[in-house]
């Protein structure tokens, strides 16, 4: 079998502090989730050997020195790209420090630059700290922006959240709670209704089932507890509509996610942060996935964050990051 008929997936090991490099090593052994794509992983070879022998595993690699080797080589084991970010105690376990944004910043920019060759077809990334890429210089809340701005992309984006077939968008994300509303506009909505659209069809949803929050407790009750549904939210979902995208709501957030979770739904438009995460989180904590979308590359990573508290305890679950990872090979064979 030739590598062209499978995705190359980019795999990094995250933030060297924290959990990132076990839940390589153990991703990298499961063989029957690996074979879903031509992976290469891209990290320093003392982070990669540490991360094997947390997790008490060895896993075989072949070499390579550039990337647009990749595709000319058979199948087999994992590629593996060496670098050099950073060197041994640099960055102590289990804290935030610019050595980890550095080495962090630099893997990325080298998997995005990849990306634009059209070396790679989707990247997997470990879990990253934002506090210490933004010690390193980074000057966005998040690396979403980070990795629209390496890109050039200046249209929307927005971050994606998974849990099993269920899928979530946000109209804001990491912003003040009390700057909610000034993201929220019928543009947005529905902006964030067609990358969610979008992203279901290329993960193999063919006739994805959406539904939008509300803002206010009982979606505003009438306007009784505020007009944003009425003067924003349903006038968004009815223009979406009218453009072919039958997307149902405004729902009352308090019990959306229950219709979801009885599989009435395929995807739900969040306005906030944690509209979203704090349901996906409950429903399924280990298993949450990251999509960064609206870029023109499939970019996924595990929900959860880098864990300092048990950052080398071989503690950490990798099935997010196995989830994280197909839903990579899904969205990058399209």
């Amino acid at each position: 079998m030739n590598n062209s008929s499978k995705p190359t997936v980019a795999l990094t090991l995250g933030d060297p502090a924290g959990i990132g490099p076990e839940l390589i090593a153990k991703l990298l052994t499961r063989r029957d989730v690996i074979g879903q794509a031509n992976v290469v992983l891209v990290g320093d070879v003392w982070l990669w050997e540490e991360g094997q022998a947390i997790a008490g595993v060895s896993v075989p690699t072949r070499t390579v020195k550039h990337f647009d080797e990749i595709r000319s080589l058979p199948n087999g084991s994992p590629l593996f790209l060496s670098v050099e970010t950073i060197r041994p105690g640099e960055a102590p376990r289990s804290k935030v420090s610019t050595a980890a944004g550095d080495s962090v910043l630099k893997v990325l920019g080298m998997c995005l630059d990849a990306a634009s060759a059209g070396l790679i077809d989707a990247i997997c990334f470990a879990p990253l700290n934002k506090r210490s890429m933004g010690m390193s210089g980074m000057k966005f809340t998040d690396e979403l922006h980070f990795f629209a701005d390496h890109l050039k992309v200046t249209s929307y984006v927005c971050e994606f959240n998974t849990l099993g077939n269920l899928w979530t968008s946000r109209v804001s994300s990491h912003v003040p709670l009390k700057d909610v509303v000034l993201y929220l506009t019928r543009e947005r909505i529905i902006a964030s209704v067609k990358l969610l659209y979008a992203a279901l069809h290329a993960a193999g949803f063919e006739h994805p089932r959406v539904a939008v929050a509300a803002l206010n407790p009982h979606a505003g009750d009438g306007g009784s507890f505020g007009r944003e549904e009425i003067d924003i939210i349903a006038p968004a979902v009815s223009e979406a509509n009218a453009e072919g995208f039958p997307v149902a709501g405004p729902f009352p957030a308090d019990t959306i996610f229950l219709k979801a979770r009885e599989g009435q739904y395929d995807g739900i438009v969040t306005l906030y942060h944690d509209q979203g995460q704090i349901a996906l989180k409950l429903l399924g904590f280990d298993k949450g996935v990251t999509i960064h979308g609206g870029l023109p590359i499939p970019i996924t990573t595990p929900a959860h964050g880098t864990a300092f508290d048990i950052a080398g305890q071989n503690k950490a679950s990798v099935e997010a990051t196995v989830q994280a990872f197909l839903i990579a090979c899904r969205m990058g064979a399209h």
